[in-house]
């Protein structure tokens, strides 16, 4: 049982270390047209994250593989169940990798535009899915006694769970324009900094509702605890220093509002990891669901050794591309992507 409970835990923070990784990715995504009022400004945007969104996105890998390995029941329920989800998810991450390949390979304006519409909507589509699908975790969908999904399409779109994916796309936002305006100079850094003045307010009112139904949704009534504090608090830091235009703070506590909004989510599942509607004796529980203790074991012994070095290996990497990025570097004497 501990070694289960740890492997929820490793879990949980994977996927806490993709939102606040890969968060900031999908708001630049979402937002680089946006910030830009030409070629070079776009392509500025996009250089933010250009040597960091690939290694950024293992971590969603490897919370599904960490899934797959200590949870095998968790994860043959949840992703047959939420199969039309995941078809989607796989479309939105594979258009919005490709997007980042191939606009940069023809100069017509059509062809960057349309790679330019399709890494937006990708990069959109990413956490709205992903935060339905966490939001469906714990609000509870039908599962049966063998722990088979028994719904259809429309049981996985409760109101609090597209109200999640909702909150997870404006926390991606925000993350994502702190970001560009950390990261680049000029007229983007700008316009970056207004729209996320703009996106803080409709951001802390999104996370101020979430976090209290999200803990009235677990059955442990609407005051918030010690994760859903801090998630409260540093929205309401972030909002109050991109006014302030304090781009590295800010950045600093949207990154904490992401991590402790989404971990917060786990917090309150535990020892549930997956709800059912149908009779909370069906749950899925981290002690029916987990696997055996040798191969709990063998994967902690992998986990000790190696996480270490991808944590290390990942910090150089932002050590080494940790310099703003200029629209003048990709213009007509700049070099190309």
């Amino acid at each position: 049982m501990a070694l289960a409970t740890f492997w929820f835990i490793v879990t949980a923070a994977l996927w806490t270390g993709f939102f606040v990784l890969e968060g900031f990715d999908l708001g630049v995504g979402m937002l680089h047209t946006a910030v830009a009022r030409d070629e070079a400004g776009r392509r500025a945007a996009i250089n933010t994250i250009g040597p960091l969104w690939d290694g950024n996105e293992v971590w969603l890998i490897v919370a599904a593989a960490a899934m797959f390995a200590a949870f095998p029941d968790w994860y043959a329920t949840m992703f047959s169940g939420f199969y039309p989800v995941m078809i989607l998810l796989l479309v939105g991450l594979i258009v919005r990798g490709v997007s980042f390949e191939f606009r940069g390979k023809a100069d017509g304006a059509r062809w960057r535009r349309t790679w330019d519409t399709l890494l937006t909507c990708g990069s959109l589509l990413v956490p709205l899915l992903i935060g339905i699908a966490l939001g469906d975790l714990l609000h509870g969908v039908p599962i049966d006694q063998d722990h088979e999904f028994t719904g259809d399409f429309g049981d996985l779109f409760s109101g609090y769970s597209v109200f999640a994916g909702i909150t997870l796309v404006l926390l991606c936002l925000l993350h994502g324009a702190a970001f560009i305006a950390l990261k680049t100079t000029g007229p983007v850094r700008g316009r970056a900094s207004l729209l996320a003045r703009r996106i803080a307010p409709p951001t802390v009112l999104a996370v101020l509702a979430f976090l209290p139904w999200t803990h009235s949704t677990a059955g442990r009534g609407v005051l918030p605890d010690i994760i859903e504090l801090i998630a409260m608090l540093a929205v309401i830091a972030a909002g109050w220093l991109l006014l302030g235009r304090h781009e590295g703070w800010a950045f600093v506590a949207t990154t904490v509002t992401i991590a402790t909004t989404v971990l917060s989510v786990f917090v309150d599942l535990y020892p549930r990891l997956m709800v059912s509607s149908t009779d909370p004796a069906y749950n899925l529980t981290v002690q029916n669901s987990a696997s055996g203790n040798y191969a709990l074991k063998v994967m902690s012994v992998v986990a000790i050794v190696f996480l270490p070095l991808v944590l290390a290996y990942q910090g150089w990497t932002y050590h080494v591309f940790r310099l703003r990025v200029s629209a003048e570097q990709f213009g007509p004497s700049g070099a190309r992507e």
